[in-house]
This record gives structure tokens, sequence and C-alpha cells, in this order.
């Protein structure tokens, strides 16, 4: 996982953004979720921003609670995920929303 600096780091293409906390045990789950994901695709698919250095955005864009993972395409949100079901339910979204960022 790539960690957020800035918010301009979130205009460019298609992007997974896990927001998360760090005491938080459900986030830590989540964590292990998609660095599952991300051995599956041998790739680092995903940016982490933590959401106590980042309130405004948290406002901003309604981040309800955590752990989210945010789907945004060039800044703009796509999809927002609380419910980390499973490794499973989690790899069918990332690969359906890069199928469609290939074919837009």
């Amino acid at each position: 996982m790539k960690p957020i600096k800035t918010e301009e780091q979130l205009q460019e293409g298609l992007l997974f953004l896990f927001i998360h906390t760090p005491f938080c045990g459900t986030c830590k789950v989540g964590r292990t979720m998609l660095v599952a994901i991300e051995q599956m695709w041998n790739d680092n698919l995903f940016y982490e921003m933590n959401a106590a250095i980042f309130p405004a955005y948290m406002q901003q864009n309604k981040i309800e609670s955590v752990p989210c993972l945010l789907i945004l395409k060039d800044g703009e949100i796509k999809d927002k995920i609380y419910a980390f079901r499973s490794v499973q339910y989690l790899y069918q979204q990332i690969f359906y929303y890069k199928n469609m960022d290939v074919s837009s």
C-alpha cells in the first residue's frame, strides 16, 4: 500500500483508497484482506489514508466510518465500500472497476 501524503495525489486516474485509523481493530482486519488481494495481483493496488490526519477530507466527502475503501476516478468518488465482507467480495469489486477503467 502506498500512503497518501497530499489530497492532490487522489486526482489521477483510477485509485483504490483504503481509509483507516491506527487503533481500529476492524481496519487491521481490512488491511490484511487488501494485502492478500495485492499479493494475488502481484501489485500495489491500494493507497492508504489515515483518517485522523485528513479530517477535512473525511467531512468533505462524507466518509461515515472506517474502514472505508473509496474507488476514485480522476478524483471523483465512484463507490464507497464500508463492509469488507470477504477477500473474494473485495477482489470482485477491484476486478470490476479495473476492467471498467480499461474499457472507458
